[in-house]
């Protein structure tokens, strides 16, 4: 089975507030937020995470990736060290991180990508075609053009789980949890409309 998720934040102690998570402390949080992905996804599952997985202390955050289920795919964002977007004078630097994102147990593939789901081809990246989690729009140049394909992503959190062609796989649409691809078809089978997160319980 085939799961997709972003957005994870793991470690980042502010991000309870920023996106309504109903936690009291960042360990409450990142425990939970385990623990709600191995619920759904089992060891030979293939899961694509579409950026921002880890923050904080980035030591003891990456560290929480070797507690998650499943054979791991990240689609690097802007939060993470490894981002193609990150600027260093180190020309090894994005390749450095790549390699310590790859020893907790993820590969790493710069977005966009291409996935067929269903006989349907759709674009997974971590930006969304237009959009973002604060009122100004960022990255620009990093977001895939809208040519009319169906586009998972992350980036946005809470804003939305659906907005037109676009849906957000990110944990603060989906009440923490990954979305498989048969509720994702379900979704695409219904056309372009717009859908509120779904509520943390």
């Amino acid at each position: 089975m085939r799961w997709w998720t972003s957005d994870q934040h793991f470690g980042h102690t502010n991000i309870c507030a920023y996106s309504g998570r109903p936690y009291n402390s960042v360990k409450d949080m990142d425990a939970d937020i385990i623990a709600r992905f191995n619920s759904v996804v089992s060891s030979d599952d293939e899961v694509y995470i579409l950026g921002d997985i880890a923050m904080g202390e980035i030591v003891s955050s990456l560290k929480l990736i070797t507690k998650l289920n499943g054979i791991k795919v990240l689609v690097p964002g802007n939060h993470d060290r490894c981002f193609r977007g990150n600027k260093s004078e180190n020309r090894n630097f994005k390749t450095d991180w790549t390699n310590r994102y790859e020893d907790v147990g993820l590969s790493v593939v710069d977005g966009p990508i291409e996935i067929k789901m269903g006989g349907i081809e759709v674009i997974a990246d971590h930006f969304p075609y237009r959009g973002d989690s604060r009122e100004e729009e960022r990255y620009l140049e990093f977001r895939p053009p809208d040519l009319g394909k169906w586009l998972l992503h992350g980036h946005v959190h809470e804003k939305w789980r659906q907005w037109d062609n676009m849906i957000n796989v990110g944990v603060d649409a989906w009440g923490g949890y990954p979305i498989g691809d048969a509720d994702l078809l379900n979704l695409i089978s219904q056309g372009r409309r717009n859908l509120d997160r779904l509520d943390w319980l």
